[in-house]
């Protein structure tokens, strides 16, 4: 007797589908697993029997043989229980086979046959719809999936529920999609005194998605900046929505199967190791730079961050995506986001203050942020000074612009750029612009290019920074109602690209 039903493995934020066979033969009871499992799969036998007993049922006295199929893509997680109980109790003619291979199930099994919590419910929603199948996964993953409209769900909370769902018995109404989660609470950029062109400059990369780098003293406010950045951006759109909750699903990070239009702003400490950064360790899981996507990666004290774990993210920041090579696992996460960074401009933090630097200025400035390599440092559209804010500014200077304000300038910005880029895969914002398409959509005047062109070749930019500044300076006319990029933009985009030089960009001669 021969029976069979689907789960799916993991790759990456793709779920491949996998048909879970069970054969009961003549011979010695045994109860075998296939099908390149790990060890989390083999188990599976223990709890399986274990949960059959607790619903009254015993093992067939048979050989037990389950195949899980392709054999030669890798098998691991516990959220294998349920697909292979499913399978060995429809070869026990216990369920309908008919019913059985229409289901994708993943769930861990608990030894009294409740059914625990797995990671990934949501992908494997999204894989079941595309199979025009209905998902089973246990009931506090029945929320999260439900977010796939396109897929039914059945959230059992135990094996003999899901038994008694299919048989008839009683019949379990769909799950419903769970609540989307309240908007957190922001701190708001009124509360910042002083530091207009750090606002300035944090205003622009929203608009444009633009990688931003601030460079000043303890105490200056640029972690104060940063944490004030998320009350600027607008909500995500229900396909980035999609996007992220997918990745977040893998991660467990999901709540009561309630996701979030706030973007993602991941704050990682500077002792976080290069897997957790980018992605990687046991089944090779998504890193921060993937769950910031759509979102924001904040790296505080940047240059105390491991050269190594720095230098990873070169790559990353370009292409929008990582690809996580393991010896057993090779997977493909989306990592768009907006790289955020604070550094002091030097270890002790006073470089620029002769009264409190300490002796080996200036070359313990040069030393440190020489940690932070060429190639990256060049990857930052916008670099702005954070100076130290006087007493007397903290005391007598009135509020500045509330984020409200700031985020509806933000807010039609990035709709130019949607009606702009529509119909145009993979752009979205001006920061993801390249090639032909930033040549035909920039639309910049004759002067203002001709202007670019004599900074580019007087500061010696690379093609990379020539192309940055393009990009910045389309988002300034963006912000500012500009149908073309004129010269005043390009002037205000290099002058942020320059600044970590101590040059100013004047009139070429």
């Amino acid at each position: 007797m021969i029976s069979a039903t689907r789960t799916v493995a993991f790759e990456g934020v793709d779920a491949q589908l996998v048909e879970v066979q069970c054969a009961l033969s003549p011979g010695l009871p045994s109860f075998q697993i296939v099908g390149l499992p790990t060890k989390a799969v083999s188990e599976a036998r223990e709890r399986v029997r274990a949960a059959m007993t607790a619903m009254g049922l015993a093992m067939p006295s048979r050989r037990i043989t389950v195949n899980l199929s392709p054999a030669d893509l890798p098998k691991d997680g516990s959220h294998f229980d349920l697909p292979i109980a499913l399978a060995i109790l429809a070869a026990m003619d216990v369920l309908p086979k008919d019913i059985a291979a229409t289901v994708v199930a993943l769930g861990e099994l608990s030894l009294n046959g409740d059914l625990i919590t797995v990671q990934g419910a949501l992908p494997a929603a999204l894989a079941a719809a595309q199979a025009d199948c209905q998902l089973v996964c246990p009931i506090s993953c029945g929320a999260e999936a439900a977010w796939v409209n396109a897929a039914t769900v059945i959230a059992p909370d135990s094996l003999l529920a899901c038994v008694n769902h299919f048989t008839g018995k009683a019949v379990l109404p769909p799950a419903v999609p769970g609540a989307v989660r309240p908007s957190a609470h922001v701190r708001n950029m009124s509360d910042v005194k002083g530091q207009e062109k750090a606002k300035r400059a944090l205003e622009i990369a929203a608009a444009g998605r633009h990688h931003l780098l601030m460079v000043g003293p303890p105490g200056a406010g640029k972690s104060m900046l940063a944490a004030r950045l998320p009350g600027l951006m607008p909500p995500m759109s229900a396909s980035e929505m999609l996007e992220t909750s997918m990745i977040h699903s893998l991660a467990g990070l999901l709540e009561e199967g309630g996701i979030s239009r706030d973007r993602p702003f991941r704050t990682p400490h500077h002792t976080t190791s290069m897997a957790a950064i980018v992605g990687g360790g046991r089944g090779a899981k998504p890193g921060e730079i993937s769950l910031a996507h759509n979102g924001v990666l904040f790296l505080d004290e940047m240059p105390e961050f491991p050269r190594m774990v720095l230098e990873t993210l070169r790559q990353p920041v370009e292409t929008g995506d990582v690809v996580v090579a393991r010896a057993n696992a090779h997977v493909r996460y989306p990592c768009k986001f907006m790289l955020v960074a604070a550094a002091n401009p030097c270890r002790c933090g006073y470089l620029s203050d002769p009264g409190r630097a300490c002796a080996r200025a200036p070359v313990c400035g040069q030393d440190y942020l020489g940690r932070i390599s060429g190639p990256l440092l060049d990857r930052f559209d916008l670099r702005v000074e954070v100076p130290p804010v006087a007493v007397f500014e903290l005391a007598d200077a009135p509020n500045g612009e509330a984020s409200e304000t700031i985020a509806g300038r933000v807010a039609a910005a990035r709709a130019i750029q949607t009606d702009r880029y529509a119909g145009i895969e993979d752009v979205r914002m001006n920061a993801d612009a390249e090639g032909e398409v930033l040549e035909t959509h920039v639309l910049a005047e004759p002067a203002a290019r001709d202007f670019l062109i004599q900074i580019a070749n007087r500061y010696q930019l690379t093609a990379r920074g020539y192309h940055r500044v393009l990009r910045t300076a389309r988002t300034i006319a963006d912000l500012g109602g500009s149908e073309t990029v004129q010269r005043p933009h390009i002037a205000e985009a290099a002058a942020y690209r320059l600044v970590s030089d101590d040059r100013r960009v004047a009139e070429p001669a």
